[in-house]
């Protein structure tokens, strides 16, 4: 992309080597047999925990990789430009598990951040609600303490790994009356008497992502199952959320490069009117628009992936960088669909599993509406 990137170490590459052999090996031969079952299969996820891919940035004690975020982007990167699409890794290593490390005591840390890493256990967060979207402080399921339980009554909605998860993060309130001081996360594993799973969700893509509903109903929870301070949830939620939006940012900006050089190939190879597609001017200048907008691009993100490396980043950066990779990824993929013709709206051809795949990504993780909002209070 005639960017000089600096940004990582040898180690980030050499994980990057490994990453790329496991998608092609493990991943991609098995894409066709996920999107017809509708989720991943729980021993792939067992193989990436044995490559050591899950979990890369905590800590060795708790069964991680000691790694920090460049290998968490590195992963992302190579997973968009991959084209795999329904292991929700980067979500639970780099978006779930950092809840149970950093908000977490020691003992909830052993007890389930090394079967994180392992692939043994699976993690999810559940946020959304069907009445609730970006909009967290409305969540309505509750949590109240009698003795040292917890009793959960409420519902989820569009929860990633729904269906295979073991633990999930329960975004709820424990004070109603609080407001977003009276949200709290609590753990609940998947065997816990009145849990119960919902359908699975048919998306518009990510075929092979398993999106669920959950629902809770008087499921009782040890009060040593929270995680942080009652109270604190909110917080902990704004802590964790610019690493996810930030993760959504670094994967646009690699997905916008393969879907540039899959389509160059394209175009360079279709022939229409005695000529290549290539041929035309129009071509030329639509592709060389997105090739200095995929620069522009990379450029903002690698910046703020060497700030984000030093635990700089903002929420704010972190809103620019979702807002400006992943609009600048949606419109210029309508651009190359229509480079493709006919052929770009054939699932068999990348750019059509990138069309249906990447529009969530203006919406998950905040709205592009939500990071306007985030940018404009600073101006």
């Amino acid at each position: 992309m005639n960017v000089t990137r600096n940004v990582f170490r040898e180690d980030h590459e050499m994980y990057r080597e490994t990453v790329r052999r496991f998608l092609e090996k493990e991943c991609l031969p098995r894409q066709a047999a996920w999107d017809a079952a509708g989720q991943v299969d729980r021993e792939t996820w067992r193989k990436a925990g044995r490559e050591g891919l899950l979990c890369a940035s905590l800590p060795e004690e708790y069964g991680g990789g000691g790694g920090d975020f460049g290998h968490a982007a590195v992963f992302a990167e190579e997973t968009a430009r991959s084209g795999v699409s329904g292991p929700a890794f980067g979500m639970h290593s780099d978006i779930i598990a950092p809840y149970i490390h950093r908000a977490g005591n020691d003992e909830q840390k052993k007890k389930w951040l090394p079967g994180a890493a392992s692939g043994e256990l699976i993690l999810a967060i559940a946020m959304t609600e069907p009445g609730t979207g970006s909009d967290l402080k409305a969540v309505r399921t509750t949590a109240v303490r009698e003795g040292d339980e917890y009793v959960i009554n409420g519902s989820k909605t569009f929860i990633s790994n729904g269906l295979i998860a073991d633990l999930i993060i329960v975004v709820c309130k424990t004070d109603p009356a609080a407001g977003a001081k009276g949200i709290s996360l609590i753990a609940v594993e998947a065997t816990r008497a009145g849990f119960r799973r919902g359908r699975k969700l048919q998306k518009v893509g990510q075929f092979a992502q398993d999106t669920a509903e959950l629902f809770f109903d008087n499921v009782r929870v040890p009060v040593g199952n929270r995680l942080g301070e009652e109270g604190k949830g909110f917080a902990y939620l704004m802590g964790e959320l610019p690493q996810e939006r930030f993760s959504i940012a670094v994967a646009a900006a690699a997905r916008l490069e393969r879907a540039l050089e899959t389509t160059i190939d394209y175009v360079k190879d279709r022939r229409v009117f005695g000529q290549t597609v290539w041929d035309f001017q129009n071509t030329k200048f639509k592709l060389a628009d997105i090739k200095a907008q995929a620069v522009a691009v990379r450029t903002m993100v690698d910046y703020y992936l060497a700030e984000h490396m030093r635990r700089r980043l903002t929420l704010e950066e972190a809103a620019i960088a979702k807002l400006f990779s992943t609009e600048t990824l949606g419109k210029a993929i309508d651009e190359m669909v229509q480079l493709h013709g006919g052929y770009g709206y054939m699932l068999e051809y990348p750019i059509a599993r990138d069309f249906v795949d990447m529009r969530v990504t203006r919406i998950y993780g905040g709205t592009s509406e939500v990071m306007r909002e985030l940018i404009s209070r600073k101006l």
